[in-house]
């Protein structure tokens, strides 16, 4: 017998095994093995209400559902066919199975099984028609999913300029300390009150591969440490901006506990100020461990450009940007990622105030959030006359 999740080899207890074979298990440690053939071998009502489980089928009854093969191997050993019974309770189905058979009819085509796992925490974004049934939907993956705890919903959308959102706790604890393993390194947070997607743990592998050993990496948005913590353990400099102080706390926790703090250092900064000041947060750090003395003397800023490009191993910084490119449902026909990467394009033209080639750009999809909104990765290089602009 083939079927999903149910084992064709059952193990018999001392009171199951047959009377016929009973004699020739006499040590206490053996074991009967039976093997489940099929559901198609039919008895009758009264036979299969009657004690004694043991069948003597008729040659016909086997004929029709087994093999002659199979049929000559179990009479060569002796074989002794029986009833088994298999029970197919709570812990047979799976999440969705049970799903689908307690909520109502109409919504049962898409039923919400399936979330974000953080540490013992699951995360759900349960549509406003499943809201209703909230607590069942949560203790059912609660029951499903032994290493959680915790399950909850998003009550709202993010509009913070934290990255957070209101949850509810939809079953289990209301537990939102939790700790992710992720690229090797252990983070610590509390999931309410900081951005943590883990989702993104593919993308934040991709970038951090890209990494070298001994380069820089300025990160103006750090949240909890998921770039920079991995890129300080595979030996680059790292420094880690987050505006969120409760994210900057964190951050400073699994700096000392993944034992980088000597090449990742945290700033509670504003983004846009930090990105200014990532230049001199560099240089300072560059006169602190470099034993040759840097310093740069130049009066304007056509001679600074050309004092900066003189010097060793000179080469202007790779930007990474994490964009949200929305289009309408209703636009038809429906744009290609080419249509979409020139959208960006044109947006980062504008953000820059200078027209960098679509050429320079490299393009990496993320994901897609919904059918109409995919996160792209735009790669470029910093243009010089944008770096050194006025």
């Amino acid at each position: 017998m083939h079927l999903p999740r149910i084992p064709f080899i059952e193990c018999l207890s001392k009171d199951e095994i047959p009377e016929q074979v009973r004699p020739t298990f006499e040590l206490e440690n053996q074991k009967l093995k039976a093997i489940v053939l099929n559901d198609r071998l039919t008895v009758t009502e009264k036979d299969a209400t009657t004690a004694d489980l043991d069948i003597d089928y008729k040659p016909e009854q086997l004929e029709e559902v087994l093999s002659k093969k199979c049929i000559e191997f179990i009479d060569k050993l002796e074989g002794i066919y029986r009833l088994h019974r298999l029970v197919f309770d709570y812990s047979f189905w799976k999440a969705e199975e049970i799903l689908r058979s307690v909520l109502p009819e109409e919504l049962q085509d898409d039923v919400p099984s399936s979330f974000t796992k953080t540490g013992h925490l699951a995360h759900l974004n349960l549509k406003d028609e499943y809201k209703a049934y909230d607590s069942i939907i949560g203790q059912v993956i609660l029951d499903k999913n032994p290493s959680i705890t915790t399950v909850v919903d998003k009550v709202d959308s993010i509009e913070t300029k934290y990255r957070t959102f209101k949850m509810k706790v939809i079953a289990g604890e209301p537990n939102f300390m939790v700790t992710q393993r992720e690229s090797d390194c252990e983070f610590t947070f509390d999931f309410s009150k900081v951005y943590w997607n883990s989702r993104l743990s593919t993308e934040h592998g991709r970038l951090i591969d890209g990494f070298t050993k001994g380069s820089a990496i300025c990160d103006a948005m750090a949240g909890v440490g998921p770039f920079v913590i991995p890129a300080g353990k595979k030996g680059c400099i790292a420094f880690a901006n987050d505006l969120n102080p409760d994210s900057y706390e964190y951050l400073k926790e699994n700096i000392v506990k993944n034992k980088v703090r000597n090449v990742v250092f945290p700033y509670n900064l504003d983004g846009a100020e930090f990105i200014k000041n990532s230049p001199k947060l560099l240089m300072d750090f560059a006169k602190k461990h470099n034993s040759t003395k840097l310093t740069i003397h130049a009066n304007g800023h056509a001679k600074r450009r050309k004092v900066i490009k003189k010097l060793t191993d000179y080469q202007l910084p790779i930007i990474h940007v994490y964009h949200f490119e929305k289009f309408s449902p209703t636009e038809v026909p429906e744009p290609t990622d080419d249509d979409l990467h020139r959208r960006v394009h044109e947006k980062l033209i504008h953000y820059l105030n200078y027209d960098i080639k679509f050429e320079e750009l490299s393009f990496h999809t993320v994901r897609k959030v919904a059918p109409t909104k995919p996160m792209f990765c735009v790669s470029f290089r910093l243009p010089e006359e944008v770096a050194f602009a006025q």
